[in-house]
């Protein structure tokens, strides 16, 4: 006499529940189980710390100058007549004229980083030394202006007027001259080849800020020389 054997019972199908009368679809792998889907990767380009702290440090700058850009106008707008009797004029004809070297050195920027793009060191340093050389001479005339006009009497202590043009144009000059600094170490780099390789982080950073600066100026220009 055979043994018994007892058979399994037939596997059912799974019970769905249902919601409404509808099917819920089916949960997307990768959600920890053993299934070996995955959700596909996110394309989109990351920020780099140093994109990041350069776009801060930015706002920061373009709030800094709105607050002294307002409080000049508040100055300006409280003054019964601006500017005062027996104060000096500003230049306007030269400054415009110092405007467009200031522009031009940006243009200069932007030929550097393409020279980049292309590989081509050479004409890398030498557009950032023609940048260099623009914001230098950029600032060699806003100095003799400035000797100009404290020989004609306009000083820091001329009232509202001197107080607020020296502390809104002194301080653009004072980053135009940072920025020189930053521009100078970028050539030393560049001349150097540290920039080989596709290492432009830097590089990026500071055409950034100059760009940055020299934007700055035609503002500080139209809102303290023309209006």
């Amino acid at each position: 006499m055979s043994p018994l054997v007892l058979e399994p019972p037939p596997a059912r199908p799974p019970v769905v529940e249902r919601f409404n009368g509808r099917t819920p679809p089916l949960p997307p792998g990768g959600g920890g189980g053993d299934d070996d889907r995955r959700e596909p990767a996110s394309n989109r380009p990351r920020l780099d710390n140093a994109r990041l702290a350069m776009l801060f440090f930015l706002v920061a700058e373009t709030m800094f100058f709105a607050g002294l850009i307002s409080a000049f106008f508040v100055l300006r707008l409280g003054a019964p007549v601006w500017p005062p009797p027996l104060q000096p004029r500003l230049p306007l004809l030269v400054t415009g004229l110092n405007t467009l070297v200031l522009l031009a050195s940006s243009l200069a920027m932007v030929a550097a980083l393409r020279a980049f793009r292309l590989g081509d060191g050479r004409a890398l340093v030498e557009r950032l030394a023609a940048t260099a050389a623009l914001g230098a001479l950029f600032l060699a005339v806003q100095g003799y202006e400035w000797a100009r006009l404290i020989h004609y009497g306009l000083t820091v202590t001329s009232g509202a007027y001197g107080a607020t043009f020296y502390t809104l144009i002194g301080i653009h000059a004072a980053h135009v001259l940072g920025a020189l600094v930053w521009l100078a170490v970028a050539l030393v780099m560049a001349a150097r080849g540290c920039f080989a390789g596709g290492r432009i982080t830097m590089l990026r950073a500071c055409a950034t800020y100059w760009h940055f600066v020299v934007g700055l100026w035609p503002i500080l220009y139209v809102a303290v020389y023309l209006v």
